[in-house]
């Protein structure tokens, strides 16, 4: 298990926009498990919405992103990089995650050629499908 500390040593994600709090598991270049407990005092809570907190699609969608990054930085090639995001496809939200949910988020890396690659990313709250959808990434390289 890997926590914040250890999770900015791979992915350059810093608060309010590092959107995991641990990855639970993970095999380089493979997949990753990692986990967002969602609380009432998310920054984004002020004003989406205020009356009826719900966190937003997009960031269910980046905390997702985050996990699939640790997984492909996690590759000794790749250490120091940046995955950035090169598309997302089948987009597909089931339920609401409100605060005091626990995300459970997994991602797979199912194609990467070089440095370009997709993976399969699912988010749960209780083994209930919350999100779902492929992210298209890209390696940063040296400019």
């Amino acid at each position: 298990m890997f926590n914040i500390e250890e999770i900015m040593k791979v992915i350059p994600h810093r608060y309010p926009f590092l959107l995991i709090d641990r990855i639970e598991e993970v095999i380089p270049g493979e997949r990753a498990v990692g986990i967002k407990c969602v609380t009432i005092n998310e920054p984004f809570f002020k004003g989406h919405f205020p009356q009826k907190p719900v966190m937003p699609g997009v960031l269910i969608i980046e905390a997702l992103a985050q996990v699939g990054a640790f997984a492909i930085l996690s590759l000794e090639e790749y250490k120091g990089k940046i995955a950035y995001f090169a598309g997302i496809d089948k987009a597909r939200f089931r339920r609401k995650v409100l605060p005091g949910d626990v995300l459970k988020l997994e991602v797979e890396i199912i194609k990467r050629k070089g440095p370009v690659g997709v993976g399969k990313a699912i988010a749960y709250v209780e083994d209930k499908k919350v999100c779902e959808a492929e992210l298209s990434f890209v390696i940063g390289l040296e400019e």
